[in-house]
C-alpha cells in the first residue's frame, strides 16, 4: 500500500483552488459540462489533484453524455476506495482517493464493456499528465 498523505485543512486550502478544495475535501460536485476534463481527449494519465496518485488512464475514458469525465476502470484499483453514500435521498457509491481521501466522484453500474462500470469523476479532483 502506498503511504497515506495527510494534511491540515489549512495546508489543503493553500495547495488547492477553491473549486478543487470544495470538491476534494468537502465532497462537492462541480456543475455538469463545466469541468476542464469532461470533453478532454488527449492521451495520458489522470492523477489525483491533491496527491498526484495515478487514478485513470485516457484509454479507459469514454463519452457517457453525463457532463463529467467518465472511465470504465481505475488504473490501479488499490488507489481508489468505494464508500456507500446515502446523501440527497439516494444510495450511491462514492469514489475517493485511497492515498489522501480526496472525494473524486461516484461509480455506477451503467458503463460499457468490459467492466460495465462508469466512474463519474469531477474534473476538479483531477490533474492530467500527457503521454
Amino acid at each position: 500500500m502506498d503511504m497515506k498523505v495527510v494534511k491540515t485543512e489549512a495546508e489543503w486550502r493553500q495547495q488547492l483552488s477553491d473549486i478543487e478544495f470544495q470538491v476534494t475535501r468537502q465532497a462537492a460536485t462541480e456543475r455538469a459540462f463545466t469541468g476542464r476534463y469532461w470533453d478532454h481527449h488527449e492521451h495520458g494519465i489522470y492523477t489525483c489533484v491533491c496527491c498526484q496518485t495515478p487514478l485513470f488512464e485516457s484509454d479507459a475514458k469514454f463519452e457517457s453524455g453525463c457532463g463529467w469525465p467518465s472511465y470504465f476502470k481505475a488504473l490501479n484499483p488499490a488507489h481508489v476506495r468505494e464508500i456507500r453514500d446515502h446523501s440527497y435521498g439516494m444510495t450511491r457509491i462514492e469514489i475517493v482517493c485511497n492515498i489522501c481521501d480526496a472525494h473524486l466522484g461516484h461509480v455506477f453500474p451503467d458503463g460499457p464493456k468490459p467492466t460495465g462500470l462508469r466512474y463519474c469523476i469531477n474534473s476538479a479532483s483531477l490533474a492530467f499528465t500527457p503521454k
